[in-house]
């Protein structure tokens, strides 16, 4: 997998414009001179939870022993569900306490941005190509660098998008997730034949 199309992936996953709704919602009470300094620092937050998970997730896989054929099922799987969503929308709460004017860690920076499926496609990665780690902390970096413009000019995306363009836009990003998680479920379930194969014959 390359850079570009481990960016584009993660990208896709975290999900910015659907979570635009989302982080206007939570925000509504916090002055819109602040909104921009709490979405940057939450995002930051995010990107060092990912970071983590790229660094630490190689020993959490060694120590449950899945190789990199069953993570890519899991994964594919996983992915294909959050399609599915951004495709037909459910109507997502998020549970904030009204009288908390500005969030703290969550729920934007967990779970909106760095939530399971994020983890999980970092996971990924470094099972795919433990040694590369310096190519999958760029991907990081850059994914979480447009999803945070994105989300910094939240204001902006909704008032020329609208509700209905939004939800368009999350659709068809929906529909290329789920053909990225086919094909990454069609490699991993080929990888384990192979592996299965190979271990029979010998």
């Amino acid at each position: 997998m390359s850079i570009l199309s481990a960016t584009v992936l993660l990208l896709l996953v975290l999900d910015p414009l659907g979570n635009i709704p989302l982080f206007l919602t939570t925000l509504k009470k916090v002055p819109r001179r602040k909104r921009k300094k709490i979405i940057l620092r939450e995002s930051l937050i995010a990107l060092c939870i990912l970071i983590f998970f790229l660094f630490c997730g190689r020993p959490v896989l060694d120590l449950l022993n899945l190789d990199e054929s069953s993570l890519g099922v899991s994964g594919g799987v996983i992915l294909f569900l959050i399609s599915l969503r951004m495709i037909f929308p459910d109507n997502r709460y998020v549970d904030s306490d009204p009288d908390e004017e500005e969030p703290l860690i969550v729920p934007l920076a967990v779970p909106l941005i760095a939530g399971p499926s994020a983890i999980a496609t970092v996971l990924l990665f470094t099972a795919r190509e433990p040694a590369m780690w310096s190519k999958w902390l760029l991907a990081i970096v850059l994914a979480w660098a447009g999803s945070t413009f994105i989300l910094i000019m939240s204001s902006y995306f909704n008032k020329v998008l609208g509700k209905r363009g939004l939800k368009a836009m999350e659709r068809l990003m929906g529909m290329i997730l789920a053909t990225i998680s086919i094909q990454m479920l069609m490699t991993g379930i080929s990888q384990f034949l192979k592996l299965h194969m190979m271990n029979g014959s010998g």
